[in-house]
């Protein structure tokens, strides 16, 4: 397939390459107020940022978190901060992509590579998303667990129900699946404000903690838990996401009304990232506040750190309010998943399929393990099962991040929209950080 030139406009370019506009109906379905304040224009425009911000705060990143807290106290809060810095330049230029050629990432690379290597990324993609659905299974049945007390195997079947709820909101519109998103993030932001209230860290010491140090480098635990948190943190199938929903709106298809689209877009997902910032510190401040300094330096798994929470901050409230988050938290990463595995399968096929059965389909693959490893290994087999959907997540990410780098560096893609030297440099810089440290932890992990 041809380059398609610079100066073509998304959806004209999008025409001329045979590839219909993202998300279908709902390409520019929000409507924008013309004219008027500032912060209406901002309001128009925050919702892509959190539906991305989902998979940043998603089960698959309390393992790390509890971990790091619980085992080396408020040391590994730089960590977080470095990794979602990452994120929010990665995300922004996802939605560079998108918002600069009218493509999502799944549809650039159709357009860009050849057909063998197409049908590669999407495989890897697939698999991606099916881990990312793994974690939130069983974050959701640990959740519906911990709560009322549902079997784990019951749990995560009764986790294919959501799959009426996403249908739901769609039909709807976009704006009332952003809602959602929304409210469900409120529910855990307040959760984990309180949390943090209640265990009351040594401020000195938390605000020591995001200045790095060279204990996470020399001790080899700490160094193992850090490239965990930083290769749970970014996931792939956010970029193909991101690069998606922000044509939701109604900005103008002209090069002014990009730029405009494309500020408020960064700063709707800079917002978001700062929110997801918050909650990966707050499960880290929590652990270390209360484990840590109780002196349970070994809890890794959620329901550890549920069952401990109460007794040791002394107030009932508390494993309630982390088992809600939790549930939100897996209940609203299935929204996410949904999108971005029917924004994968149109933009890497060309191939529409009902979202019910999109959702179904992947849905039940991520439960059938889920279940058997249940009945098989209990509790224990779950978590490792976490961790593992989590490497399967970090083998994925290089396949996604080097081609999203590649095409906004692109100004025969990209036109004026083409990412500078110093954000270029700054964005190949993070890509070889990741996939170094990817392949350390996969490596580590094979190694036992």
């Amino acid at each position: 397939m041809s380059t398609p030139p610079a100066d073509c406009n998304g959806p004209a370019q999008a025409a001329d390459m045979a590839i219909r506009p993202s998300l279908g109906a709902m390409n520019a379905s929000v409507r924008l107020p013309v004219g008027g304040a500032w912060w209406r224009r901002l309001l128009a425009f925050l919702g892509p940022g959190y539906m991305v911000s989902v998979g940043y705060m998603d089960p698959g990143n309390w393992a790390t978190d509890l971990a790091g807290g619980s085992r080396f106290g408020y040391l590994l809060l730089s960590v977080i901060l470095l990794s979602n810095l990452m994120a929010i330049l990665l995300q922004a230029l996802a939605a560079r992509l998108g918002i600069a050629t009218g493509m999502d990432l799944a549809q650039a690379c159709r357009a860009r590579y050849p057909r063998a290597i197409n049908l590669t990324l999407w495989a890897l993609c697939e698999v991606a998303i099916i881990a990312c659905d793994l974690a939130e299974v069983i974050g959701t049945a640990i959740a519906l667990n911990l709560l009322f007390g549902i079997p784990l195997t019951l749990g995560a079947i009764l986790t294919a129900l959501d799959v009426f709820v996403v249908l739901l909101l769609m039909q709807r519109g976009f704006r009332w699946l952003e809602a959602f998103v929304i409210a469900l993030l409120l529910i855990i932001f307040i959760c984990f404000g309180v949390q943090i209230v209640l265990a009351q860290p040594d401020m000195k010491e938390l605000l020591s903690g995001f200045i790095p140090q060279a204990r996470i480098v020399t001790d080899p635990v700490a160094l193992y838990i850090a490239i965990g948190i930083i290769g749970a943190t970014v996931m792939p199938h956010n970029l193909y996401l991101h690069s998606s929903i922000v044509q939701t709106r109604d900005y103008p298809r002209t090069e002014a009304g990009r730029r405009e689209g494309l500020r408020w877009a960064v700063t709707d997902s800079t917002l978001a990232l700062m929110l997801a910032l918050f909650v990966n510190a707050a499960i880290l401040i929590t652990a270390a506040a209360v484990f840590h300094k109780g002196g349970h330096t070994e809890v890794e798994e959620i329901e550890q750190a549920y069952h401990l929470l109460s007794p040791m901050l002394g107030v009932g409230i508390a494993s309630l309010l982390f088992a809600i988050a939790l549930l939100a938290s897996g209940v609203n990463s299935t929204v996410t998943a949904t999108l971005a595995g029917q924004i994968v399968m149109e933009g890497f096929l060309n191939l529409r399929i009902p979202d019910w059965a999109r959702r179904l389909l992947t849905r039940g693959v991520a439960i059938v393990p889920v279940i058997v490893v249940t009945s098989l290994y209990g509790e224990s087999g779950t978590a490792k099962l976490l961790v593992f959907s989590q490497v399967v997540l970090s083998m994925q990410l290089p396949f996604a991040v080097i081609p999203l780098v590649r095409f906004v560096s692109d100004r025969k893609l990209m036109g004026p929209f083409a990412t500078g030297r110093k954000v270029t440099i700054a964005a190949w810089t993070i890509a070889a950080v990741i996939v170094v440290l990817n392949a350390k932890l996969l490596i580590d992990v094979i190694a036992g």
